[in-house]
């Protein structure tokens, strides 16, 4: 199942939700853990906060509530206006709770979206080195591949192959959709359990603010990027909109964060300091692993 917001979260999204009744919007410091947890959170469902980003505060109001409550209905989550302390369990579950075993999930709590190598085909299919398989992410044997490969964009999660020379070492990655509110969901509990293998998980994505946002959060470890040199020429402001620049806040603390010699401060340094990006439809054939910590 997909993991909830933990209570602390839920309880400072509802003090939020009764301040806005009073006033038409509240801001709250982003350095506590559960703010840190929302904005992971949103992140995961491609709820962009970047215009509610002001500094170390994040400003919410009705719009920004509505989403938060249309992705928790989206994946049967308690929504804010239902307070579940005092509740049993059985009680929790029929509010929508998802620990109880008796609550009944939605059909795409579990459900991911791979490209996985073509095996066969029916007679009535043309030829095809790939097939797409929407499927419930523990029916996968996690230990039969080496690593994750993360991809953001449906289009180029379609046109996408592993047979590249950054990940030519390893011989059998598992290619999923990052996702949307339809697969979102059951990417964000694969990809948490991935993480406890150990094994690499790449993403391939835009290359803006946002894009690697979504890779930190999702605990990849590496970036799928041209190599730089390439990319410091081909990147341009008209890819890295303007509803970006406060969602730049976070990879300003990354990159204070690597040591000096880290590979990835170069690739920010065109994000965060000439103001560019580019977006993964525009990258080209040749990529490289750049890890993200």
């Amino acid at each position: 199942m997909t993991r909830p917001l933990s209570p602390s979260a839920y309880r400072l999204l509802r003090c939020v939700e009764e301040t806005l009744h009073r006033v038409p919007a509240v801001g709250k410091p982003r350095s506590g853990k559960a703010l840190k947890e929302i904005e992971a959170w949103c992140a995961q469902y491609d709820i962009d906060l970047a215009v509610y980003r002001q500094g170390n505060t994040l400003r919410f109001d009705r719009r920004l509530l509505g989403e938060i409550n249309e992705v928790l209905d989206s994946l049967g989550h308690p929504p804010l206006d239902i307070a579940l302390s005092g509740r049993t369990t059985t009680q929790q579950a029929e509010q929508g709770g998802i620990e109880a075993k008796s609550v009944r999930e939605r059909p795409r709590t579990r459900r991911v979206l791979a490209s996985l190598p073509a095996l066969s085909r029916p007679p009535w299919l043309a030829s095809e080195s790939r097939e797409y398989r929407d499927l419930d992410w523990q029916s996968l044997d996690l230990g039969g591949f080496d690593i994750l490969i993360q991809v953001e964009n449906l289009d180029s999660f379609y046109a996408f192959t592993p047979d590249i020379e950054a990940i030519d070492r390893f011989r059998q990655p598992l290619v999923i959709y990052r996702g949307d509110r339809h697969y979102g969901g059951g990417f964000a509990v694969l990809a948490e359990t991935w993480t406890a293998t150990g094994k690499p998980h790449v993403y391939l994505g835009d290359f803006d603010a946002a894009g690697i946002t979504f890779a930190i959060a999702s605990q990849a470890t590496h970036l799928l990027l041209p190599p730089l040199e390439w990319l410091i020429h081909h990147a341009t402001a008209d890819h890295l909109p303007a509803t970006q620049m406060k969602a730049q806040a976070s990879l300003l603390e990354h990159r204070a964060a690597l040591s000096s010699d880290h590979p990835l401060r170069d690739y920010l340094a065109i994000i965060l300091d000439r103001q560019r990006g580019l977006r993964q439809q525009w990258f080209g054939e040749r990529l490289e692993r750049v890890p993200l910590g």
